[in-house]
């Protein structure tokens, strides 16, 4: 029997809800967990430590852009000190996770619904690329830039990554290189192209008005 994309989506959490620490990194905790400053631990309960910011995601109907919704230290303080973290990405048709890094951790991925190209750049500069279809898993090495891409035409993908770190961090390759006030000069010497390519490339990440 075919799994729904709900039934699908409570299978990855399954499957990449275990330790994370080999791949770490964060540091070591003294204790059971981190108490948030100012927070009275003994009043703590189940409810510190249950995120219910993913229950929008069952019901809703497939985004129109690419979505990232998050359970990080900044949206689950109970991960503080636990070396781990999520996030839910959801692609439309043709959409495309631009290049970036995760400067704390390596990510796992597990396509829950969907096709996805994947891949990452080594220090080498070589590529490694791969088609995924439902049910696989590829991991993205630590702090290595990489992407995902939906090459359906005409259906959506989901996908939930797992991190060995409470807060992973990401880097986008081009909001930092083109949206961080560089000099378009620097840039264009950089790139081997004029300074009019560049502005136009920067026009084209400006945040919308």
């Amino acid at each position: 029997m075919a799994l729904t994309v709900k039934q699908r989506f409570f299978l990855a959490i399954l499957v990449l809800a275990f330790p994370l620490s080999a791949i770490s990194g964060d540091p070591d905790i003294l204790s059971d967990f981190v108490v948030p400053i100012g927070v009275n631990g003994t009043l703590l309960d189940g409810k510190f430590f249950t995120y219910t910011g993913m229950r929008q995601l069952i019901n809703s109907d497939p985004p129109t852009n690419f979505t990232v919704t998050k359970a990080t230290m900044a949206e689950f303080p109970a991960l503080n000190g636990q070396s781990v973290s999520y996030a839910v990405l959801q692609y439309p048709a043709g959409s495309v996770n631009p290049p970036h890094t995760h400067p704390r951790a390596a990510e796992l991925l597990f396509l829950t619904y969907g096709i996805l190209e994947v891949g990452f750049v080594d220090t080498t500069n070589k590529l490694f690329t791969q088609r995924l279809q439902a049910g696989d898993i590829f991991v993205f090495p630590k702090g290595l830039v990489h992407y995902q891409f939906n090459c359906a035409e005409n259906d959506f993908a989901v996908a939930v990554s797992a991190f060995g770190s409470a807060a992973a961090g990401t880097v986008s390759v081009p909001s930092t290189v083109f949206a961080t006030n560089i000099a378009d000069e620097i840039l264009a010497k950089s790139f081997k192209t004029d300074v009019q390519t560049i502005q136009k490339l920067k026009a084209g990440l400006a945040p919308k008005a």
